[in-house]
């Protein structure tokens, strides 16, 4: 029996991968490229919401990205140095981030799962666990799956 604060979410798998870390909820789309620091994965982007904000470990929620192909790069760079999202969770597809997600996995080995979702379940704050295979994704939180609640 789920305890109040524990919760699942299910999802459609862009990308597989396990992850899990704290949450990071974006107001508005984000561009990788232009909008985040390379080298820190932090948000650059003066005009964005969470300017400020590191990326580097968070599952990060957002409706889509913004902005440049070359996205897909910048993002599978943050992810090889570990600076990137250890997770996105989408309320759309996305093929800029899923390229990054895939390009990092496939060039360097590293997987960031990237699930598509409605993510109006998930809490705004706190610890959660993504996994995804090819066929399914679950999001988890509370005692129902975060190390942090073990």
């Amino acid at each position: 029996m789920e305890a109040p604060g524990d919760g699942r979410a299910d999802g459609i798998p862009l990308t597989p991968g396990d992850a899990e870390g704290e949450l990071l909820w974006l107001d508005e789309p984000l561009s990788f490229w232009g909008g985040t620091d390379l080298a820190t994965g932090v948000i650059t982007d003066v005009h964005h919401p969470q300017c400020g904000a590191s990326l580097a470990g968070r599952v990060v929620v957002m409706s889509a990205s913004r902005g440049s192909s070359s996205s897909s790069s910048v993002l599978a760079e943050q992810i090889r140095s570990g600076v990137g999202p250890a997770a996105m969770l989408l309320a759309s597809r996305d093929a800029i981030v899923a390229l990054g997600a895939l390009a990092a996995a496939e060039v360097y080995g590293v997987q960031m799962p990237i699930v598509l979702t409605d993510a109006n379940g998930v809490p705004r704050a706190g610890r959660v666990r993504v996994s995804a295979t090819e066929e399914s994704a679950v999001i988890l939180w509370g005692a129902c799956g975060t190390s942090a609640a073990v």
